[in-house]
């Protein structure tokens, strides 16, 4: 009598198991005609999208690249380090133009002279970019019409002096 009671008690624990069917849901949520109007307003928009989206090649001329200094020095013989992998990686020539003169500023100034289109760069140091501008007038603004892309070198510079070697006689 244990047992029977003992199983009827496990037999009223268990959840009762009925078999349903799953209610039937619509494809859409919406209304036919809120999904015809977002549907609409989709095709108005991908042709304004599309012609938004389409970018400009660049370059697609010849870059050039004003050395400040004459042809020789340091800063020439970065830029043309500089030059050769741009080239390459671009796909168009680099030309480097040395326009020496005034240190460095006539060279600096035909750079901020010539159009904001990307295919002029100046390189230069510290001295030709901005200390001509505290110790000259010149005829541009180096904080308007030059805009600095990317450091290329460090250099350090180091008063040295000479050792002597005095031998005691």
């Amino acid at each position: 009598m244990k047992t029977s009671l003992g199983q009827a008690a496990t037999r009223q624990s268990r959840p009762c198991r009925i078999n349903r069917p799953a209610p039937k849901r619509p494809y859409s949520s919406q209304h036919p005609r809120r999904r015809f109007l977002g549907l609409a307003a989709g095709a108005a928009a991908v042709p304004a999208a599309s012609c938004i989206a389409w970018a400009q090649s660049y370059p697609t001329r010849p870059i050039t690249i004003i050395v400040p200094f004459p042809a020789g020095g340091s800063t020439d013989a970065i830029s043309r380090i500089v030059g050769e992998p741009m080239r390459r990686s671009l796909g168009q020539p680099i030309v480097i133009e040395n326009v020496s003169g005034a240190d460095g500023s006539i060279g600096v100034g035909r750079a901020a002279r010539a159009r904001p289109d990307g295919y002029t760069i100046s390189v230069g140091p510290m001295e030709t970019h901005v200390l001509n501008g505290a110790f000259y007038s010149l005829p541009y603004d180096v904080l308007n019409d030059l805009v600095p892309i990317s450091p290329l070198v460090t250099a350090r510079l180091f008063f040295l002096q000479e050792k002597r070697c005095r031998r005691m006689t």
